[in-house]
């Protein structure tokens, strides 16, 4: 069981199989587990605050999954054999989840979230969170290591409820109401609909978007269900966006949202069913941002293409700073930033991840909703479309993503072998790179070939994924040579997607 709890840890969360059926995948996070890790989080949470036990109130939330009663009650156990007190939050989001130490009607000493995002059905996991915001990485190794260890007391289940979904929906509807200054239901006259995926930010529609007087017909899978049946409830998944462009095409909305399963992230469609994702959907809160963070510093992960480069700082003014994949490492650089005096509003990975300064450093997809929908009145206003703010981004021409599987058990070594020599043999060639904190980009911006590749290793699988985009219509082709010739020889990387 030790082994076990220590393989839950992915990154900063923890995440393991919860239920019985996918052939070839063991249950590896039970509530007996869950009630191990409970406890230590409880004697982790302790010593870092020095508050007496008695005093220490945990709030519990969930996602739309199955396991989530069964795991969310192990905790809960684990907390109380350690002598701290729970608050059961039910259905929640993960970001509301962290707002529960913020609120006045809450202020909780630590808070945890029963999700495993976007991942199959029978997935879950734990993220946890702390005055600080959500836990490092070494924060959980800690807290596992600590688990293993314990054998919590049996005791009597006892935990208050809150309805903190209320209490959060309240403080996202104040935010537009102050912003729009515009009577009790600021929304009135736009129609704007929701894809939930059956996740658990159907609240936003009933609770935010119809009180505040927008029409939200059209809008669907908002019952929360943890089978998933109409689509994997994630921004980057092609099923889950196709589902909401065909949403907002087919009811002539406005726009349109979609949500992962824990509210962590999002995503939008404008009123012609063009997807705001990826590249633009940091193009388009950066430009929502830009007036009042006039040459602030946008950060990005290392993914993010050369277009947007050139239109936070050539358009917006703004800088570009091009970092690293991990929601939590772009997130900790905006921190250090902001902490030496340099403004930096926003750090936004592609998948949907986003975090603003101006509210606690939190990726939260419901208030970057919420930035898009102040916008969205704004621009109605005043005769225009959401799109202007996007307009000066050029579009995407023609991409690709190679994932090179690495065939050897030391992965990391021979991947960082690879690297080195790409980077050897770009130098020979003469090609351009810029500083890269992730891998090794190469840009190209001649009559005969513009665009970009970046190479650049996993952070957990032994992968090396590539990702290529061309400027032009031919590019693409042209670029994939220049990057089998870098890569040619390495007889442990298997490079058959790019091959074909």
């Amino acid at each position: 069981m030790s082994n076990d709890i220590l393989k839950l840890q992915n990154g900063s969360d923890i995440r393991g199989v919860a239920l019985e059926g996918v052939e070839g995948e063991h249950v590896n996070l039970t509530p007996e587990i869950a009630k191990q890790i409970g406890c230590a989080f409880v004697s982790w949470l302790q010593k870092k605050t020095d508050i007496p036990l008695n005093e220490i109130v945990i709030g519990i939330g969930r996602d739309s999954r199955i396991s989530g009663p069964d795991i969310a009650d192990g905790l809960a156990y684990g907390i109380l054999s350690a002598g701290a007190k729970v608050v059961d939050c039910g259905l929640a989001t993960t970001p509301a989840m962290f707002m529960s130490l913020v609120f006045d009607e809450t202020s909780f000493t630590g808070s945890a979230m029963i999700t495993a995002s976007h991942l199959p059905f029978n997935r879950n996991g734990i993220k946890f969170f702390d005055s600080d915001g959500g836990l490092e990485h070494e924060d959980i190794t800690e807290i596992l290591s600590l688990a293993k260890l314990l054998n919590p007391i049996s005791v009597n289940y006892y935990a208050q409820k809150c309805d903190l979904i209320e209490i959060y929906a309240n403080y996202l509807k104040s935010k537009i109401k102050f912003a729009l200054n515009d009577g009790e239901q600021p929304l009135k006259g736009l129609h704007i609909v929701v894809d939930s995926g059956n996740g658990a930010s159907g609240f936003f529609v009933d609770k935010i978007l119809r009180p505040l007087g927008a029409d939200t017909s059209g809008s669907q899978f908002l019952e929360p269900d943890g089978h998933f049946p109409n689509h994997i409830p994630n921004p980057e998944n092609k099923e889950a966006m196709a589902a909401i462009q065909s949403a907002v095409v087919k009811n002539h909305a406005d726009l349109g949202l979609i949500f992962d399963t824990d509210v962590d992230r999002m995503s939008a469609v404008l009123s012609d069913g063009s997807e705001v994702n990826r590249d633009s959907i940091i193009a388009m809160i950066a430009a929502i941002l830009a007036p009042q963070h006039k040459g602030g510093t946008i950060i990005t992960d290392s993914v993010t293409s050369d277009r947007l480069t050139y239109f936070l700082q050539d358009v917006l003014g703004m800088k570009h700073l091009c970092y690293m994949r991990g929601y939590k490492n772009v997130i900790n650089k905006q921190k250090e930033l902001n902490a030496k005096g340099i403004d930096a509003p926003l750090a936004m990975e592609t998948s949907g991840h986003g975090a603003l300064k101006d509210n606690y450093y939190l990726d939260d997809g419901a208030f970057l909703a919420v930035k898009i929908i102040i916008a969205l009145a704004k621009a109605a206003k005043e005769g225009k479309k959401l799109d202007s703010l996007i307009e000066k981004l050029p579009p995407l021409v023609e991409e690709g993503e190679y994932r090179f599987k690495i065939n050897t058990e030391d992965f990391k070594s021979y991947g960082n072998s690879v690297l080195q020599e790409f980077k050897k043999r770009a130098e020979a060639a003469s090609y351009n790179m810029p500083e890269s904190y992730e891998g090794i980009r190469l840009t190209f911006d001649s009559e005969e070939v513009k665009g970009w590749i970046l190479l650049r290793m996993s952070l957990h699988d032994p992968v090396m994924p590539m990702n290529i985009e061309g400027s032009r219509k031919g590019d693409l082709e042209k670029l994939k040579k220049i990057a089998i010739k870098l890569t040619d020889g390495f007889d442990k990387l298997d490079r058959s997607s790019l091959l074909k």
